[in-house]
């Protein structure tokens, strides 16, 4: 049986003979070309006939629609993903507490600190 709906984009579909959900990202009228987007996150690009004579079920966005790309809760070293609020971005960076190597308020470190500084701004102007 042919599809008689049509490509809408940002609608989500499931062919009847694969079921592979995805949702139409563009149509190109001009070279009879739908992109699609898998669920998974695949690309991919079907004609306009091979549409209509498919069948294709229009389909809710499924709940967690982001598939592939989206963030997971744990990253690469075990530890719980947070989002960053953004009032933590205005922080000012500080020395832990407690640190054993925490030299603020070492006169020397501080000259040290000073000649770096004055060393990278010389670098900087060079560069120019």
């Amino acid at each position: 049986m042919a599809t008689e709906i049509d490509p809408v984009i940002n609608n989500w579909y499931r062919p009847a003979d694969k079921g592979h959900e995805f949702r139409i990202l563009s149509i190109d009228p001009v070279s009879g070309l739908i992109d699609i987007q898998y669920f998974d996150g695949d690309v991919d690009e079907i004609d306009l006939d091979s549409w209509y004579e498919g069948e294709m079920e229009l389909i809710e966005q499924p709940e967690s629609w982001s598939g592939a790309v989206d963030v997971g809760d744990i990253d690469d070293y075990g530890t719980e993903i947070t989002d960053t609020a953004s009032a933590d971005w205005d922080e000012p960076v500080r020395a832990p507490s407690g640190d054993e190597d925490d030299v603020s308020g070492d006169e020397e470190s501080d000259e040290e600190w000073a000649s770096l500084v004055e060393l990278d701004d010389e670098v900087a102007e060079h560069a120019l």
